[in-house]
C-alpha cells in the first residue's frame, strides 16, 4: 500500500517556521470573565474542599450559567472517536465506524440533562478496532487494552467527585467491555449504559464479517481486483455503530441489556438514526429516576444479572470473547466471576434461538435482529421457559419482569416487527425463534469446553459455527487429521495462501497466548480458510482467541498456553490429532493420538506429550510490547484466561509479598 507521500507536495520550511503576521495583532493577556456571580454560601466556602470551589470557577469559565452551578452533576463518559463536522464530514477519522457517531449520543443525553436541571460533563477514552489491526502488531495491544481503559475510565469517574451518577456511551469489541467493567465498579453511585448500535447492510454487496476475507479470495483467484475494490468500499454503509455481524461489538451490547445496565430494546440500534438518538435520550431520564429512588450501580449488577447475562449470551449465540469479559465484569462489581463450568451449565440448559450472522442457518444482519425484537424478545422465550431471574432490578427502576411485560404489550414492539416486514420482507419469528421452532432448525446451543491431552486446563469452541454437514446423526463432530504447527500467524497465513494446507489438516497456532502475542485475536486464519474449497474440512486449535465472527471448527483458549509450559507447545508436524465435539451435550476433546504412522490411546499420547520437550522455536512475538508482557504477568497471577484476565490486585499483592519473602 502506497503512503501517498507524492500528492502532499514539497513543504519549504519557511511554511512550518513562518505565519501571517496579522495574527500577532489578535494576541490577548486579559479576558474580561464570566458576567455574574456564584452562587456560593459560607457555610460551602467554611466546608468544602477546595476542589469543589475552583470547580465551579471552571464551569462559569466553560460558559456555564453561573446561576446554575448548583444543579447535580452527572458524567457521561464515551469511547468517541475522530472529529467530524457538524453535517457529519470527517475531519479526522476515528479508528473505526464503532466511535465515529458516539458523539452525538453523548450530545443527545447531555441535552436532556440540561433541560432537565442537571450539570452535565463528558469526557472519552477512545478504542481501537480489531478488524483494522487482524494480522498485524496491532492486535498485541487488543485485548491488554481492554484493561487500561477500564483504568481510565475509573480514575476519569473519581476525577469528578462531585458526580451524582455515570452515563457510559460505548459500541465495540475493547471499548465497551472496558466502558462495563468501570461502571461496574460504581457501587452506590448509578450508572446506565447506552450502546452505540450497529452499522447498515449494503444495498448490494458484503458485510463487514465477509468483506475482511477480501485478501485471500483474491490470493485464490476467487474474486478480481474491482469487485475486491467495491464491495470493500461498500461494506460499512453506514458511517457509525458496530459491524453488522453478531460479533464481541454486538455480544457485548446484548450482554449490557441482558445484565439491566441499558434500557430495554436499546442494544443493536441502528446508529445515526432517530430510533438511536432516543435512546441517549431516554438514558439520560433513567440515570435521574435512579438518583430519585436511591438505586446505585450494585443493585443493578448482582450475582442473578450476570446469569440473567450468560443465559442470553448462549440464546444469541454470542462471541466466545464474552467468556473473557462477562468474568471481568463481575470481577468490577466485586462479584463471583463465572467459570467455564459454569458457561458449559449454561449453554447445556439453554436453547440458541437468534438466527444471526455469523451462526445461522439463514443469517440475518444485527440490525435485522433490532426489528425483530432483539434482546428483550428473546427474554420472553427464556422467561416462559423459566431460565430467568425476572426479579432482577435494572435502569428502568423496575425489575426485569415488569420490563417484560411493558414489551410484550408495547407500541414499539409491534411497530419495529411491522418496519422489518416492511423493509425487508421478514418475519420477525425468523428471525428470534421460538424453542420448538429452534429445534425443529437445528439450531442448538453455542459454546463448549474440549478438555484432553492438549488442553488440561481447557479449551473453548463455538459449536454452532461448524458446517453443518459435518455432524453425524448423534449431533457430534468428529475430526482426525495431521498437525501443521505454526508458531506465527503471519506464517499460517503464507501457508494457506499458498495451498500448503490440504484437506483434513489441523493447524496448530501457538505462542498466540497472553504471554506470546497478548492473547492476539486471529479472525485473519479463519477469514483465510474461507476462501479454500475444503475449508470447513480443515480444523484450527490456538492458545490466541478467535473473532466472534468466525466459523469453523475452531478451538481457542486453549490451556495452559505454549510459553506456559503447556503440552500444545510439545505438538510436531504430521502429529494426528482427534477433535470430538458432541454438540448435544457439550462435550468436547481434543487431544494427540499419533505419531509418524502409529496411532495410540489418548492415555498413550498424554504419556508421549509429557516425555518430550518444548519445540525449540518457542518464542514471544518479537514486536511483542513491555506493555503487554506486564499485562500478561498481571493476569496471571489473577486467574489467567479463565478468570477474565483481570487484574486481582488482592493475589498479585499476596504473590508479591510471598516472593518477596522467598527472597
Amino acid at each position: 500500500m502506497t503512503n501517498g507521500g507524492s500528492r502532499i507536495g514539497q513543504i519549504a520550511a519557511a511554511q512550518v517556521l513562518e505565519s501571517d503576521a496579522a495574527i500577532f495583532r489578535e494576541v490577548k493577556t486579559h479576558a474580561p470573565g464570566p458576567s455574574g456571580a456564584l452562587p456560593l454560601t459560607p457555610a460551602m466556602l467554611l466546608n468544602q474542599p477546595s476542589g469543589n470551589l475552583f470547580g465551579l470557577s471552571q464551569d462559569a469559565g466553560m460558559g456555564w450559567e453561573p446561576a446554575r452551578l448548583l444543579d447535580p452533576e452527572f458524567l457521561i463518559l464515551s469511547t468517541h472517536g475522530g472529529v467530524r463536522a457538524q453535517d457529519g464530514t470527517p475531519i479526522a477519522l476515528g479508528f473505526h465506524t464503532g466511535h465515529w457517531e458516539v458523539g452525538l449520543l453523548v450530545a443527545e443525553a447531555a441535552r436532556e440533562l440540561r433541560d432537565r436541571h442537571a450539570i452535565p460533563f463528558a469526557g472519552a477514552c477512545t478504542d481501537p478496532c480489531d478488524g483494522r489491526t487482524q494480522g498485524t502488531e496491532g492486535m498485541l495491544d487488543s485485548l491488554p487494552y481492554r484493561n487500561d481503559a477500564a483504568m481510565v475510565l475509573r480514575r476519569l469517574m473519581r476525577s469528578l467527585p462531585t458526580r451524582k451518577g455515570v452515563i457510559g456511551i460505548a459500541t465495540c469489541d475493547k471499548g465497551l467491555p472496558a466502558m462495563m467493567m468501570a461502571l461496574a465498579s460504581s457501587g452506590a453511585y448509578p450508572s446506565i449504559l447506552v450502546p452505540g448500535g450497529v452499522t447498515l447492510l449494503p444495498d448490494d454487496g458484503e458485510d463487514a464479517g465477509k468483506v475482511q476475507t477480501i485478501g485471500a479470495r483474491f490470493a485464490q483467484d476467487q474474486i478480481t481486483l474491482e469487485y475486491a475494490a467495491e464491495v470493500g468500499c461498500k461494506a460499512c454503509a453506514s458511517p457509525g455503530g458496530g459491524c453488522q455481524f453478531l460479533g464481541t461489538a454486538a455480544s457485548s451490547q446484548v450482554v449490557a441489556e441482558a445484565l439491566g445496565l441499558s434500557l430495554p430494546h436499546a442494544a443493536l440500534a441502528p446508529s445515526g438514526q432517530p430510533v438511536w438518538l432516543d435512546a441517549a435520550a431516554r438514558s439520560a431520564r433513567a440515570m435521574l429516576r435512579m438518583v430519585q429512588l436511591g438505586i446505585g450501580t450494585r443493585d443493578i449488577i448482582t450475582d442473578s444479572a450476570i446469569r440473567n447475562a450468560m443465559v442470553v449470551h448462549a440464546a444469541f449465540g454470542g462471541s466466545t470473547n464474552l467468556l473473557l469479559h462477562l468474568p471481568a465484569i463481575a470481577h468490577a462489581a466485586g462479584l463471583k466471576r463465572p467459570t467455564a463450568n459454569d458457561w458449559a451449565e449454561v449453554n447445556r440448559l439453554v436453547p440458541r434461538l437468534v438466527d444471526a450472522l455469523p451462526n445461522g442457518p439463514k443469517g440475518f444482519a444485527t440490525v435485522q435482529v433490532f426489528l425483530a425484537g432483539g434482546v428483550p424478545e428473546v427474554m420472553l422465550h427464556l422467561r416462559d421457559a423459566g431460565l430467568l431471574d425476572t426479579t432482577a432490578r435494572t435502569v428502568t427502576g423496575e425489575s426485569l419482569d415488569e420490563n417484560l411485560n411493558w414489551w410484550l404489550q408495547s407500541e414499539r414492539r409491534t411497530r419495529m416487527r411491522e418496519r422489518l416486514l416492511e423493509l425487508d420482507h421478514v418475519d420477525a419469528d425468523e428471525v428470534i425463534l421460538s424453542p420448538d421452532r429452534a429445534k425443529a432448525r437445528g439450531l442448538t446451543s453455542t459454546v463448549c469446553f474440549p478438555s484432553g491431552n492438549l488442553a488440561p486446563e481447557g479449551s473453548v469452541i463455538k459449536s454452532t459455527a461448524i458446517d453443518p454437514s459435518l455432524i453425524d446423526e448423534k449431533n457430534v463432530y468428529r475430526h482426525i487429521g495431521p498437525a501443521r504447527v505454526f508458531t506465527t500467524e503471519t506464517a499460517a497465513i503464507d501457508a494457506i495462501k499458498r495451498g500448503k494446507i490440504l484437506e483434513n489438516d489441523v493447524i496448530v497456532l501457538i505462542c498466540g497466548g497472553p504471554k506470546g502475542a497478548g492473547m492476539q485475536e486471529v479472525y485473519q486464519i479463519t477469514s483465510a480458510l474461507k476462501s479454500l474449497p475444503f475449508c470447513k474440512h480443515v480444523a484450527v486449535l490456538t492458545d490466541a482467541r478467535f473473532s466472534g465472527v468466525s466459523t469453523g471448527a475452531c478451538i481457542g483458549h486453549i490451556s495452559p498456553e505454549a510459553l506456559a509450559d503447556g503440552p500444545i507447545g510439545r505438538v510436531l508436524d504430521g502429529d494426528m490429532i482427534q477433535i470430538v465435539v458432541d454438540r448435544a451435550t457439550l462435550h468436547g476433546t481434543v487431544d494427540l493420538i499419533g505419531e509418524e504412522g502409529e496411532r495410540f490411546s489418548v492415555d498413550e499420547g498424554r504419556r508421549r506429550l509429557a516425555s518430550r520437550k518444548p519445540r525449540g522455536d518457542l518464542a514471544p512475538h518479537p514486536s511483542l510490547p513491555d506493555d503487554t508482557r506486564l499485562w500478561a504477568a498481571l493476569v496471571q497471577a489473577s486467574g489467567g484466561v479463565w478468570g477474565g484476565c483481570v487484574y486481582d490486585v488482592d493475589a498479585i499483592v499476596v504473590k508479591l509479598q510471598n516472593r518477596r519473602r522467598e527472597q
